[in-house]
């Protein structure tokens, strides 16, 4: 046998192994509203893609030409990287702060939830840093902000599950943020009885809602006197629960589900504060094309309510969901990348790995405005942000990207980097789902599938970075952050956005 032939053995050894891992279940084809992704026409002055949408090719990890990224209608204005943006990053007026991933945001300086001025997008400022213990135990995908009521909540989470820590901020001078709770999930001889991973508030700021996902505990903290938060409900609603989102009333919560789906619970009580409220489960809609889903994001068509759910891996995509009847949510749209399709899973594995758990998938999306949106922009791991025209659900295509600039060898300086921290992992394995159904559908060609890159079990690279947080609008520009380029301000180019006169970020909680 030639040592080529052994390599490649070797290779494929290596995946089925990977494969042996995964639920019957997780590779079974759900029936889905075809996918559409079309392609952004980039205009004079961009640098493009390569290939396949959504794709960093192998060659230009292996180059070193994913350093310099790619962008289509898109520029950067100005950036803030600290050492990486941790997982889920948020922004209010004309600030950002900057969630921490445990341990690493402890091993260097500036430890804490940076907080960032972009009162100037070109030169963001750092203006203080949150040092409460919820903050320096790793925030993951919890911090979030209210606007009505101007608060900012991060729970502690260290790792993937946390329990007790929660710290409320008044965030009127967004620049420099002021404890409200120093006792009662500030004070660590005070825990609230909570587990953390995710959470949001209600739309009213009444009632912050933080989502274990191992149980899948939900609580509902009231925080009618920011001071003294208090749990005044809680359930399982299933055995791993994840983000959500809200009806703007806020008695509707559309709740993701880790094993992929998402249920609808009557949360009416615990808005109207019922004595000993019940929550009602109203639907629960599962798939299996796609999985770890995220979030939800609210929105109406024609006053029609639909949701955006983000599926976090298995190339599930952003589902565009009909609630009108919400004991029965209907599909309309799936939006995928050309890289998530199954005929290109082959592509995506020669590729992506190598370069550690995530490959190409949604994470967190916004709305340009909760009623008849016309623009989605989403993290979209290593395929950067991506903005779509969602004006007409039968006609929904990307407008722009931008994928940052790769910080390949540069590990030891992103201590907040999840991406950084994970890179002792190689292989994609929160994609191999999605793989296993493209070789059950004999849509996988193994040849395609072969690269420079395949069969790295270990350390894998930084070639890609993974972009996670929501981008939020800000009239033509977006703000986010991603875990190895930390804080970004981009700008879309004009001819292909025009804010809406009533634009209004909206991710739903």
């Amino acid at each position: 046998m030639t040592s080529s032939y052994l390599r490649t053995v070797r290779r494929w050894g290596v995946l089925a192994a990977a494969l042996l891992t995964i639920p019957l279940a997780a590779v079974v084809p759900t029936a889905a509203a075809p996918p559409r992704q079309g392609t952004a026409d980039c205009l004079p002055g961009s640098l493009p893609e390569p290939g396949l949408q959504g794709d960093v090719p192998a060659a230009d990890r292996d180059s070193g030409r994913s350093r310099d990224g790619y962008h289509c209608n898109i520029r950067l204005l100005g950036s803030s990287p600290g050492r990486g943006g941790g997982i889920t990053s948020v922004t209010f007026d004309h600030c950002a702060y900057i969630g921490t991933f445990f341990p690493g945001n402890l091993l260097g300086p500036d430890q804490g939830v940076r907080v960032i001025d972009v009162s100037d997008p070109a030169a963001p400022v750092h203006t203080a840093t949150l040092t409460e213990p919820a903050m320096l135990a790793g925030t993951w995908e919890s911090l979030k902000v209210n606007a009505a009521r101007k608060l900012l909540v991060g729970t502690g989470v260290p790792a993937l599950t946390g329990a007790g820590l929660l710290s409320v901020y008044d965030v009127s001078d967004c620049a420099h943020p002021r404890l409200l709770n120093p006792g009662p999930g500030s004070d660590l001889a005070l825990p609230l009885p909570i587990t953390a991973h995710e959470g949001g508030f209600s739309p009213d700021g009444n009632t912050y809602w933080s989502s274990g996902v191992a149980p899948g505990l939900l609580s509902a903290v009231d925080l009618t006197d920011p001071a003294q938060p208090r749990v005044i409900w809680q359930g399982i609603p299933g055995l791993s629960m994840h983000g959500f989102g809200f009806a703007p009333d806020g008695n509707r919560m559309y709740l993701a589900n880790n094993m992929g789906g998402l249920k609808i619970l009557d949360v009416s009580a615990v808005q109207r504060r019922d004595g000993s409220p019940q929550v009602h489960e109203l639907a629960d809609m599962p798939w299996t094309d796609g999985w770890a889903t995220q979030h939800a994001v609210p929105v109406s068509y024609g006053g029609v309510p639909h949701v955006f759910a983000v599926d976090e891996a298995g190339s599930g995509g952003v589902k565009l969901i009909d609630v009108a009847d919400d004991r029965q949510p209907r599909l309309v749209r799936s939006i995928k990348l050309a890289i998530n399709q199954p005929e290109h899973q082959d592509s995506m594995v020669a590729s992506a790995s190598g370069g550690s758990l995530f490959a190409y998938d949604a994470h967190y999306c916004a709305a340009d405005r909760p009623a008849d949106p016309t623009a989605l922009a989403c993290s979209w791991t290593s395929s950067g942000i991506r903005v779509f025209d969602v004006r007409d659900p039968a006609d929904i295509h990307e407008i722009a990207y931008f994928n940052p600039p790769a910080r390949t060898g540069q590990n030891t300086e992103l201590w907040n980097s999840p991406h950084a921290l994970a890179s002792i992992i190689g292989p994609p394995l929160l994609a191999a789902p999605t793989l296993a159904q493209a070789m059950l559908s004999g849509q996988f060609d193994p040849a395609q599938a072969l690269s420079s890159r395949t069969g790295t079990l270990a350390f894998g690279d930084l070639s890609t970075d993974w972009c996670f947080a929501p981008p939020e609008w800000r009239g033509n520009q977006l703000w986010t952050a991603c875990a190895d380029n930390g804080f970004l301000a981009m700008e879309l180019a004009p001819a292909v956005y025009t804010p809406p006169a009533d634009q209004r970020s909206t991710t739903g909680s």
